[in-house]
């Protein structure tokens, strides 16, 4: 079950730092670069089924305390990284805890088979008059 934007506000903190890369002056004097950090293990809305999950699948972007890392600078108003951060951390837990469907196997119709096996007695047929006849003497 993905938490609401407001529980996730209750536990997490933000870091906010100067951005690098292109901006000028902006960039020197305007702390727009968000980092999220959010526990996982400590997080309440998360049982522990999904907890195993989440630390399998993000184990990459866990640190050794168990907190995940989401940063954000792309635009030059640390309200918007904010923001954009929280619909970065909403999108990886929703692609983590996702479980696919076992699949089903099933049988190839019977129709399908002897549709194939005509086509291949058309094609060899359309082939086998291409050749010149031989001729027998």
């Amino acid at each position: 079950m993905l938490p609401v934007r407001e529980e996730i506000m209750k536990i997490a903190t933000f870091k906010t730092s100067r951005s690098g890369g292109k901006g000028g002056q902006n960039v020197n004097k305007v702390s727009s670069k968000v980092e999220l950090v959010i526990n996982i293990v400590d997080a309440p809305f998360f049982n522990p089924e999904e907890k195993a999950l989440l630390s399998e699948r993000l184990g990459h972007r866990i640190d050794q305390e168990g907190n995940l890392h989401v940063v954000s600078q792309e635009d030059r108003s640390q309200l918007l990284n904010k923001e954009k951060t929280i619909v970065k951390l909403l999108h990886l837990l929703k692609v983590a805890l996702h479980v696919d469907k076992k699949r089903k196997p099933t049988r190839i119709p019977g129709a399908v088979v002897r549709k194939r096996l005509e086509d291949k007695q058309t094609r060899s047929f359309k082939k086998a008059n291409r050749k010149k006849p031989q001729l027998d003497y």
